[in-house]
């Protein structure tokens, strides 16, 4: 499991006795932090910022900021092609993919083929969606996606049919699991394949695609790929902007992706605040899930690491804390949340206007997405989106890409809790060493006053980590698409 590394906070010691917490206190209220909810100051130090020409951009600049960014920073979205991009040559192969995962497991997927679709010089058969996962949905490429616009849009980029060509169904196949996190170099060396097939299967899209060292114009085909070609189909589009406008009209609103769900719960052997009946029954979901099966979970040692997803009630002191009034409308992006109104009513109890898709919309209008998860998640993926502030309260495909897209939108607001850091907290205040108001409110603001979607470089590998490993301890590229597919408004700028 991915390890956090960008943390900003205090560390605090279990054993701290109160006068110490109260020094610590009066120590930062010297350094007058002070918290802006929904302000659109910068939070990023000056510091990080260091001003460098762009040599790999174009000089013409097409892209289009798509709404107006109150916390942009001065960045916007430059998915151009340099001066060297060339239109793809006429080519007769062909690649075939089946996209595996959910929705944005399968999105990001779709793109980094695409991209490997140009590196080899070979037409793009749109993907099959995965129907075999945990979700077992049925959705074709096109109930989840505008089909002809994901075609259009690429155009000039890769050619892309919607299926193989007659004389082509029944030729064979060279099937190829391509290395996962691979380089274009090793793209360039799969094309050896075209000297004995017309066609390559791909069973499996996900990080197909090096995070970093991959050409400038291939990076910014992965994001024009994402961030442009893969547009929700109409109905899901449609339907995403009432809900958004059904929460603008009682103001700002709060989009939390809440990882409380049965699946997530038993994949992470997390049961902190269930009953021993819950925790048993999320045992044995996990045991009947052959590629879930690991080795004895410690859900103690899991919480303190920081590997678990947040509690309802977790997520309410935490939101308290971080300044949010009682009558913010907040928009629960998950699915069922495991235990019902029993563990949803401690963030009800802090946040009574909690709303979720089926609240929002009518029971008609939801009729043509029910049992289609892709569907649905594309709805959440949309509010999400388009929210005031994002806030996940635990990391996944979903979180890092709505945080990737609001990166590239402008630097949205997106608050990634530190999760380890409030373990800390939540264990002090349980002991009775900290309580709830303004000591707790700085505590949590001063930890997280650098985790709320600022301009950064995308991360590195975790040290220590050697060989190929490394590459999967990096930032995902779809979490963070700075510095390719970001630049600055008025000058060219990088952050260091």
């Amino acid at each position: 499991m991915r390890k956090s590394r960008v943390s900003s906070r205090p560390r605090i010691s279990a054993r701290l006795s109160f006068s110490s917490i109260v020094v610590y206190i009066v120590l930062l209220i010297t350094c007058s932090f002070v918290v802006f909810i929904f302000s659109p100051k910068k939070i990023v130090d000056a510091e990080k910022y260091q001003l460098a020409s762009d040599s790999e951009a174009s000089g013409k600049l097409t892209d289009v900021q798509p709404r107006s960014a109150p916390f942009s920073y001065g960045f916007h979205p430059c998915t151009n092609p340099s001066s060297r991009y060339k239109v793809p040559t006429e080519s007769d192969h062909y690649i075939t993919v089946r996209s595996n995962g959910g929705l944005n497991q399968m999105r990001t997927g779709i793109s980094d083929m695409v991209a490997i679709s140009r590196i080899m010089n070979a037409t793009l058969v749109i993907p099959e969606l995965d129907k075999r996962s945990f979700w077992k949905d049925s959705s074709t490429f096109s109930d989840v996606f505008d089909e002809q616009h994901f075609i259009a849009t690429l155009e000039g980029d890769v050619r892309i049919v919607k299926e193989l060509p007659k004389e082509l169904e029944s030729a064979p196949r060279a099937r190829k699991h391509f290395t996962s996190l691979s380089s274009a170099g090793y793209y360039e060396e799969m094309t050896h394949l075209w000297k004995d097939y017309k066609v390559i299967h791909v069973p499996k899209s996900d990080s197909r695609l090096a995070n970093n060292n991959l050409p400038l114009d291939i990076q910014r085909l992965r994001c024009r790929a994402l961030y442009y070609a893969l547009r929700f189909s109409p109905p899901i589009e449609s339907l995403g902007k009432k809900l958004v406008e059904r929460l603008k009209s009682h103001g700002r609103y709060i989009a939390l992706h809440l990882r409380y769900e049965k699946d997530m719960l038993s994949f992470t052997g997390c049961t902190y605040g269930l009953t021993e009946a819950e925790a048993a029954e999320l045992t044995v979901m996990r045991e009947k899930t052959n590629h879930w099966k690991m080795k004895k979970i410690n859900s103690t040692e899991q919480r303190i690491g920081g590997n678990c997803p947040l509690t309802p009630k977790e997520v309410g002191i935490y939101l308290r804390a971080l300044g949010y009034p009682r009558s913010i409308w907040i928009y629960i992006a998950a699915g069922e949340i495991f235990g019902g109104d029993i563990h949803l009513s401690e963030l009800r109890s802090y946040f009574p206007n909690l709303v979720f898709k089926e609240t929002l919309a009518k029971p008609e209008e939801l009729e043509t997405f029910s049992n289609h998860a892709s569907q649905s998640a594309a709805l959440d993926y949309i509010v999400c989106l388009e929210s005031d502030v994002f806030i996940p309260s635990y990391s996944g495909n979903m979180a890092r890409a709505v945080e990737g897209h609001r990166r590239f939108l402008g630097h949205q607001k997106t608050i990634t809790p530190d999760r380890k850091g409030l373990v800390e907290i939540f264990d002090m205040m349980k002991r009775g060493e900290l309580q709830e108001g303004s000591s707790l409110s700085l505590l949590i603001s001063q930890m997280h006053k650098d985790r709320q979607g600022a301009p950064r470089k995308r991360l590195g590998s975790l040290p220590g980590v050697k060989g190929r490993g490394r590459l999967r301890t990096e930032e995902s590229f779809y979490e963070n698409p700075y510095p390719e597919c970001i630049c600055s408004s008025k000058y060219h700028a990088e952050i260091t």
